[in-house]
């Protein structure tokens, strides 16, 4: 990604959380990515990270209508996901899905709804509005996109580790960007 890519990210998702009262710590700390691949109107995320404790974390997320998180799990770590402002659909998976492509053999996929026990066939995207979350234990497989012009998604989890506790479909995705330095950093990122 180019910093100035990642500088115009950062200026929109501000701009997004002022506007919808979500005030940011004294430092955020910044991580903006295209999952590697080059094209984060396609591929990419916003995050900040709130709380990065031994026992669990949060984040606040943004990304805008078009930008998928794409395919993954975790090994050890159990989340909630929570559209905070705007639509989000999340296609959940109970095996690892191969692009393009659902899985209609799969065994159904168990998650939480709103703190209350759901099943839904392999692939299913479930839209959540604002206030409305899913729990995903290791082993859920998921993916995510704004339905809304505009998406503001919360993550509370167990202890966080991006470097080796994500597991992606593709496997040519790395959790971190490389950056091309073509104007000065807005802010500091987790990956600088």
């Amino acid at each position: 990604m180019k910093r100035s890519e990642i500088n115009d990210l950062i200026r929109s998702a501000s701009a997004c959380f002022s506007d919808h009262g979500w005030t940011l710590p004294p430092t955020p700390r910044w991580d903006v990515t295209d999952f590697g691949l080059g094209n984060h109107f396609r591929w990419g995320l916003v995050l900040v990270n709130l709380a990065e404790e031994e026992e669990y974390c949060e984040k606040l997320m943004y990304a805008k209508r078009g930008m998928t998180t794409p395919a993954h799990t975790h090994h050890k770590k159990k989340e909630d996901i929570i559209c905070r402002w705007g639509e989000l659909a999340i296609a959940l998976f109970s095996r690892c899905p191969i692009e393009g492509q659902v899985d209609e053999n799969a065994p159904a996929v168990k998650f939480g709804f709103c703190g209350q026990p759901r099943e839904v066939s392999n692939g299913t995207r479930v839209v959540l509005h604002a206030g409305e979350r899913v729990t995903l234990v290791p082993g859920v497989w998921h993916e995510f996109a704004p339905v809304s012009v505009e998406c503001i998604i919360g993550e509370v989890s167990t202890a966080n580790d991006d470097l080796n506790d994500n597991v992606f479909a593709n496997p040519r995705i790395g959790r971190f960007s490389s950056i091309e330095e073509d104007e000065a950093p807005l802010a500091r990122l987790v990956s600088d």
